[in-house]
């Protein structure tokens, strides 16, 4: 998602543990895959999947439906009209100690923000012991991750210690409109979600997330020629003007809420006044709760001009992933799998959405910015540091194990 931009970070002390040799073995068994990982990541890349096109988005989808069913899962395609379509694969597993299992859900998205053509100036290649390339942080890094986790389980077990399901939505970049409520169901039936995200700083897991909401601010003023019948006018634009300083005092950074109108619109010409202007706000909140107050004060909006007329469109898309005590019950496991192999993981919550809000919000324990560690999403130097796949790649599949 746009904006994902770090808020804070923290650190939490616990009591210290010994690296376990079972655990580094299992470490060393992704770390003699590393090249494998990489190369699974290129061939990710090179194929490209923008959130608006729809035939290249369903390549992708279709390249990805055969890697996991190489595995042994079983894919279905949930069909999109929009963006492409919408990818869950299934896998068996059962603990004969824990019966009842209910799944965990590998929640992520193969869309990407780039343009079709990105790859012929922004090549996937390797430098400083980085990959670069379009997507490659966000996030498909993290789709290989999933692979080479449950890979690593079906290795380890006789078959899957519990089951697992795998969701890739084609749309997240733009929204989630089309794969939302698939999201939200088949969290409902999960123990938990981790979102294969890209990391934090520092290699962070996040425990939470800023809601997000876009409102349109629309205004209808009365057009006039600016030189002829300068008074019979009433500008749209004057009035949206003054409309965002109003708004501009919705922010309040100390509690976590910011109000962006980041695209104006307006007039047609220098010499006629302006009969429409059009103002895109990116809205963002810390707390479910701020959201009702927060859009009760976009539709009280009222016109300085009683000639001209506001409309608002939009909502907050995304309610905030909040640090719930099921979401910090996952960080302290994935701590626990973290000390094993001497790794002191952090949490950190940030400012940008992904649909981890969505699963958190329903209640489920959510544990995102599980991918690819690195830097540059949505950026031209967009990298992941191959160095961090296989302890990352541990991290997934033992949690998987315990969630």
């Amino acid at each position: 998602m746009p904006g994902k931009k770090t808020v804070r970070s923290k650190q939490h002390r616990s009591d210290k543990v010994e690296p376990d040799p079972v655990w580094m073995e299992r470490l060393r068994y992704f770390e003699a895959r590393q090249e494998q990982i990489v190369k699974t990541i290129r061939e990710f890349v090179e194929i490209e999947s923008p959130s608006d096109n729809k035939p290249a988005a369903d390549r992708m989808g279709a390249f990805l439906a055969g890697c996991f069913e190489a595995l042994g899962g079983h894919a279905r395609v949930h069909r999109a009209e929009d963006f492409g379509d919408n990818l869950q694969v299934d896998f068996p597993g059962r603990d004969p100690a824990r019966e009842e299992l209910k799944p965990v859900l590998l929640l992520g998205h193969f869309d990407t923000v780039y343009p079709q053509g990105t790859l012929a100036t922004m090549p996937c290649h390797v430098a400083d012991g980085r990959l670069h390339g379009p997507g490659v942080l966000d996030m498909k890094s993290g789709i290989a991750l999933m692979l080479f986790a449950i890979q690593a389980l079906q290795a380890w077990h006789t078959e899957l210690p519990r089951p697992v399901t795998v969701f890739l939505v084609s749309d997240e970049e733009v929204g989630s409109y089309s794969s939302r409520a698939i999201t939200e169901a088949l969290a409902k039936e999960s123990a938990a979600v981790l979102v294969l995200e890209p990391a934090g700083p520092r290699g962070a897991v996040k425990t939470a997330r800023k809601g997000v909401g876009e409102y349109i601010l629309n205004v209808q003023g009365v057009a006039a020629h600016a030189g002829l019948d300068p008074g019979k006018g009433h500008s749209a634009i004057l009035e949206l003007a003054r409309q965002i300083t109003v708004v501009s005092k919705l922010n309040d950074l100390q509690r976590g809420l910011s109000v962006n109108p980041g695209v104006i619109r307006g007039g047609t010409r220098t010499n006629v006044i302006a009969a429409e202007a059009t103002a895109e706000i990116d809205v963002r909140i810390t707390h479910a709760k701020q959201a009702a107050a927060l859009d009760r004060k976009f539709r009280a909006l009222k016109p300085f001009d009683k000639h001209c007329k506001l409309s608002i469109e939009g909502r907050i898309n995304r309610l905030p992933m909040e640090r719930t005590a099921g979401v910090a019950a996952l960080y302290k496991k994935a701590q626990v799998v973290a000390q094993h192999i001497d790794w002191k993981l952090e949490e950190a919550a940030v400012g940008g959405g992904s649909d981890g809000n969505f699963t958190a919000g329903l209640g489920i324990p959510t544990l995102d910015g599980m991918g690819g560690s690195g830097h540059g999403a949505h950026a031209v130097h967009e990298h992941i540091v191959i160095s961090e796949l296989p302890r990352r790649a541990l991290l997934l599949a033992a949690m998987i194990e315990t969630a």
